[in-house]
């Protein structure tokens, strides 16, 4: 995902390559385990990041539905849950994610201009010594974004998905819902967190990648807005969706991984402490 979201920058004027091409290319120039570069990092954020978003984006809307005298909250409320949980979770996590597409991006720059990172603690620990703490830190702005529509698609979709799912099929969810209004709400909000939040994380991957020009001295990028307008003058509108396959390849099976956990996680709390 994070390969064909930088060709477009590390290769101007060419094609992106499908995600097979990719993958394959991956596997045939770097071996099998290139596939996995990063792993390390990648679950260090979703420690940090994952569960803090889903944490907070429970609780806040919990306790609005309780302000709102046990009555079921409107998506508008449930997006501003989604948004506010999101941001602060990005806040939190934005290192790992710095580690993530630093250590996945190295292999495709030139030997010469490589990192060569060990592992996800020696990136945290040379970026913070090379370019000081606030490097950590880079893309926060369209990483915030990002995370916040991220949220929206997944949790608050997938919220309202399962007030219409449980609808169509009947199903009461008195004693939470149904498996088949899991399955359906899941896939749902595992589609509208990818469309979503592409765009956002297209622009935090090429943002948190860029080095300065040797010559200049100067980044490619001087922030979100400049970033985006480059990439679509480039790469045309649909360069913003660059790696969708990849990206909903990854978000739509974790989406409903995780969503499906938590409501059996959530049910079986509740049966044993209520």
């Amino acid at each position: 995902k994070v390969r064909m979201q930088l060709y477009g920058q590390l290769n101007p004027g060419k094609k992106i390559p499908g995600f097979s091409t990719i993958l394959s290319n991956m596997v045939k120039n770097d071996g099998i385990a290139s596939v996995y570069k990063g792993v390390d990092a990648a679950i260090g954020r979703q420690l940090v990041y994952g569960t803090a978003r889903i944490g907070l984006h429970r609780t806040f809307s919990d306790k609005l539905v309780q302000m709102n005298d046990g009555k079921p909250i409107n998506f508008a409320v449930k997006t501003l849950s989604g948004m506010a949980s999101g941001s602060i979770a990005v806040c939190i996590g934005t290192p790992f994610d710095i580690a993530l597409v630093r250590l996945q991006s190295d292999s495709m720059a030139a030997p010469q201009d490589r990192r060569n990172y060990k592992n996800v603690f020696d990136a945290l620990v040379r970026t913070t010594k090379e370019e000081g703490f606030s490097a950590l830190y880079k893309g926060l702005g369209p990483n915030v974004l990002r995370g916040m529509s991220m949220n929206v698609g997944m949790l608050a979709c997938y919220d309202q998905a399962k007030e219409m799912v449980a609808k169509l099929f009947n199903d009461p969810m008195e004693n939470g819902p149904s498996l088949s209004t899991q399955i359906g709400s899941s896939a749902v909000a595992g589609f509208t967190a990818a469309l979503f939040s592409l765009p956002f994380d297209l622009i935090k991957s090429r943002l948190m990648a860029q080095k300065p020009n040797p010559e200049t001295g100067l980044l490619p990028y001087k922030g979100i807005v400049d970033c985006a307008m480059k990439i679509v003058q480039s790469e045309g509108p649909m360069g913003l969706f660059a790696g969708f396959s990849a990206y909903y390849g990854r978000c739509a099976p974790h989406a409903m991984i995780i969503l499906l956990s938590i409501e059996s996680i959530t049910q079986a709390y509740r049966n044993a402490f209520y």
